[in-house]
This record gives structure tokens, sequence and C-alpha cells, in this order.
């Protein structure tokens, strides 16, 4: 199984982050999609670091549990590996070869693209179609260290989970963006997006054009340097801080005194993200920026980052076009909704 690998059977989307497993699955019926199946389930502390699984058999208990509480009966499953440990490329190859070729042609080659030696990474590719040379193709290739695919397959086997896509984050990302919040937010092809998810340890860039992604870059800041805060200053447990967080019930001060600071350390690593991509890339700026992930729901924050870019701002609701089945606590999953990207892409690759 590669990288990318497509299979079209039923699958459950498996996004595993630092803080929590998240699942859904999808049906679809002509254009309208429908969530069938949906749990999260907190992780244990350093179970996973910086998106990186260091404890599986932990991380495994967590997906089953997510597993019988959403109560999805496919065991077919999509996972993906974060961007910091995937290498792409893209690489112009002659039209004519067919996939036997290609595929043999770029496994030859693949010491030309990759730091590693080929025994040591899973690789795969993407036709992406015709290349400005003539009788040439676009072909995305990715690859990861094999150590990195392996670790999530058996975190998924140990929950009783048959991996059958392990995809690229920032292309579940891309995927659900490209699906559905385009059009949801009536973005104009030639418009350059910059979709932040910022999560418990991690806040990821996505930068988005044409409905594809162009640049991605991840960095150490995510809401669990607000929860912390929150502990350390109320004298509360870690779950009592996240409960707090998300539901209220800290002191008036709490605005002022914790809340503030966390609002200017995240505008100031998403001014200093944009900073990274306009300097990497041929872009010297972008027409919004969309948040996700958890934090993207402390309330006002879109209101207060477009204040200090200059740019329009908008919070992702990814599953506002979405029909639900009856089981599905509506506003449960509606307060998720931001964190589902990476498993609402993933879950997407049932219809490849």
């Amino acid at each position: 199984m590669g990288l990318l690998s497509k299979k079209n059977t039923p699958l459950v989307g498996v996004d595993i982050s630092s803080s929590a497993v998240k699942l859904l699955q999808l049906s679809r019926s002509g254009d309208r999609y429908r969530v069938e199946y949906y749990g999260v389930e907190p992780l244990p502390a350093n179970a996973v670091v910086e998106k990186t699984i260091k404890e599986v058999d932990r991380v495994s208990s967590s997906i089953a549990k997510a597993v019988k509480r959403s109560g999805v009966k496919t065991r077919n499953a999509a996972t993906a590996v974060s961007g910091s440990a995937v290498i792409t490329k893209f690489i112009n190859m002659p039209a004519d070869l067919t996939e036997e070729e290609l595929e043999h042609q770029l496994s030859m080659d693949a010491n030309q693209y990759i730091p590693y030696p080929i025994e040591e990474v899973s690789l795969d590719f993407n036709v992406l179609g015709p290349a400005e040379q003539p009788e040439m193709v676009n072909v995305l290739l990715a690859c990861s260290r094999s150590e990195n695919v392996d670790v999530c397959v058996e975190a998924l086997e140990g929950a009783g989970l048959t991996p059958r896509v392990v995809d690229v984050e920032a292309y579940a990302v891309e995927n659900a963006y490209s699906t559905f919040l385009k059009d949801q937010l009536n973005i104009d092809n030639n418009e350059v997006v910059a979709l932040f998810d910022i999560g418990a340890t991690t806040t990821s860039l996505h930068a988005l054009h044409q409905g594809r992604s162009i640049y991605t870059r991840e960095q150490s800041f995510g809401g669990k340097q607000l929860t912390e805060e929150i502990m350390r200053r109320y004298g509360l447990s870690y779950e009592e801080a996240g409960l707090a967080k998300r539901q209220g019930g800290l002191p008036e001060s709490y605005e002022t005194e914790v809340l503030q600071a966390f609002n200017n350390a995240l505008i100031q690593q998403i001014s200093r993200s944009l900073q990274f991509f306009f300097s990497a890339t041929d872009f010297s700026n972008v027409d919004r920026i969309l948040l996700a992930g958890g934090s993207a729901s402390i309330p006002g924050i879109d209101s207060l980052v477009e204040e200090q870019i200059g740019v329009p701002v908008q919070v992702v609701d990814p599953l506002a076009n979405i029909g639900l089945a009856s089981r599905i606590n509506k506003d449960v999953i509606k307060a998720d909704s931001p964190a589902l990207l990476t498993a609402l892409g993933l879950a997407l690759r049932s219809f490849d």
C-alpha cells in the first residue's frame, strides 16, 4: 500500500492528531453527501507528539473506542501522515507511458528526487494532467519514510481496522477544500487562500490556489498552550481546563489575563507563516484567510485576525452543506466541525 493509493470502497476517515482521534464516514447520492458515522476520542498525553505516534498501543485503544462510540460498521480505513513527514515533487514524464511503465521509471529515478535510500521509503504518484511541454504529463510524486507509514498502519490494525489508504494530510485538506469549502464560500478559482488549521500542538498553513495545495508549513503552536495556561492560572486539571475553555465558567478576568495573550500569539504565528509563504513562493499576498481546527472556535478570533492582518477572515464549517444521519448529535458535531477538515478529506477517498 502506497501513499495516495486509490481504492473505490467504503472507507472511514481516521484523523490521528496530537490530542484526539477523529472518525468520519460519508455516503453519497448524486452530488449530495451525508455523514453516516462520526466519533471523536481524546488521546492520552504524549501518545502522539507533534503528529508523530509515540505509543502505538494507546493510540490503537483510542481509535477502538472511537470506532465503538461512533457505531461505524466498515473496517476499511483511510488515514494520513503529516506534511512534515512527507516529501513531494512535481515531475514531468512522457505522456505515452502506461501506469506500470511510469511506476517502474519513477522507482528507477527516485534517488534523484528523494534524500533517502529507495528501500527505506513508501512512494506513490498521481498523474495530475498535461504538462506545458508537448507530449508530457505533470506527475505528483509523494514519499515518506516507511516507518512513518508503518506506525500509522500498526495503530489502525491494532484497533481492528484495515488500512486501505495512507494519504498525505495536505492532500486530504485539499480534497475537503475543493469538494466543499470552495463552492460553499464562493471562492473564485484564482483566489489565493491561506487555510490555517490550528490544532492542539501544531498550527498548519495550507496555501491553496485554483483548488490545489501550493504550499504547506507546520509550526509548533496550538490550543494546548491556552489549556495549560488556564490550568496554571486557575489551579485546574488538564481535563477541567479543556472543558472550561470550551464550555465557559472561568472568572471574568480570563479574557484579559489569559485569552488575550493567546490570541495575540496566534495572530503573530499566522503573520509569521504568511511571511514564510511569501518568501518561499512567487506570491506576495493572499485574498482570504480561513481558520479551522479546535482553536478556530474561540469567539471573535476571525475578527481579531482580520483586523490585524488586513485580509478577510472566515471560520470554516466544512459540514455546513452536508446531511447528517439521524443517529448523529447535530449540536455536538457542529461544535467539532472546524476540526474535522482532515477527517472529511480522508472520508472522501471512498469515492475516488
